[in-house]
């Protein structure tokens, strides 16, 4: 087994389909089962369990694809620890971010980094804030960046803070929420209960939601096109100055959202690791 396996292995774990883990693999998929079927015969092992759709993992090849995780994590390991000793700030950084910062803030910000740092490799992986603590304790990633820190006990960096917003069109009266054409987007579940215990705080009646989107951008346009009005992070609202809001209080407390950059204290021995929160914590 070598590194291009443990990657083929981890990918049709996370995929369970060998079809898509062939095109995200970008190789055929009889070479693709073919590799599968030369590691069977070199553990002596069953590897996959085939079914209508997709594939499962045997308690064997569970194990394999363990093995294939760890020793992915320690070459990386030994990468990092290499370029650490060669003294310049250099080598990989793997970043996990939420969604929303990843979209409207991180570009800038990485393109600022790289300018003072080209040496440095970025990897990096977008979810909602619970995945990105996974991507942190599964080791995927040396930093995170999550708009919600409830599930997370280790160092953390406040980032920002950002208003809550009821969007508009036109003027509202807030009072009537309730009865008037409600837009939702698919978002992080910690928001989401930030929002729902406004409501619940604000009135009696549960919201007239029309309209249910995939992407926050999807919902400001449509709050643009005056279908309705939303519940939005200012994140989002940059440019945006002819929309209405009205920030959102719960007993005279506004509801805001924090970004926090969070990250294990073992990352610090790493210089990449180290001068990229340094850069954030100076406010990039």
């Amino acid at each position: 087994m070598n590194e291009k396996d443990w990657l083929i292995l981890r990918t049709i774990h996370e995929e369970r389909n060998i079809t898509k883990a062939a095109e995200k693999l970008y190789i055929s998929q009889p070479s693709l089962t073919y590799r599968i079927q030369q590691l069977e015969q070199e553990l002596n092992v069953r590897i996959l369990s085939r079914r209508k759709r997709g594939v499962d993992f045997t308690q064997e090849g569970e194990y394999v694809v363990q093995y294939a995780t760890d020793m992915t994590h320690r070459l990386n390991e030994m990468k990092d620890y290499l370029a650490n000793l060669q003294g310049a700030i250099k080598g990989t950084l793997r970043l996990g971010v939420s969604q929303t910062f990843a979209r409207y803030r991180l570009p800038g910000i990485l393109a600022n980094f790289l300018n003072d740092y080209p040496e440095v490799d970025i990897h990096l992986k977008a979810g909602f804030s619970y995945q990105v603590i996974q991507m942190i304790n599964k080791e995927e990633a040396n930093i995170g960046i999550i708009r919600d820190v409830s599930d997370w006990r280790g160092p953390k960096l406040l980032l920002d803070e950002e208003s809550i917003c009821i969007v508009s069109k036109n003027k509202i009266d807030i009072d009537q929420l309730p009865y008037l054409t409600r837009i939702n987007y698919n978002t992080d579940p910690s928001l989401k209960s930030v929002i729902d215990a406004w409501w619940k705080e604000s009135f009696d009646h549960p919201p007239t939601i029309t309209m249910e989107v995939d992407l926050i951008e999807t919902c400001r346009e449509m709050v643009l096109n005056g279908l309705g009005y939303a519940i939005l992070p200012a994140i989002c609202l940059e440019g945006h100055e002819t929309l209405n809001t009205y920030e959102m209080y719960i007993h005279d407390k506004k509801v805001v959202r924090n970004t926090w950059l969070i990250f294990n204290e073992r990352s610090l021995d790493l210089s990449v690791v180290k001068t990229f929160i340094e850069f954030m914590d100076k406010g990039s």
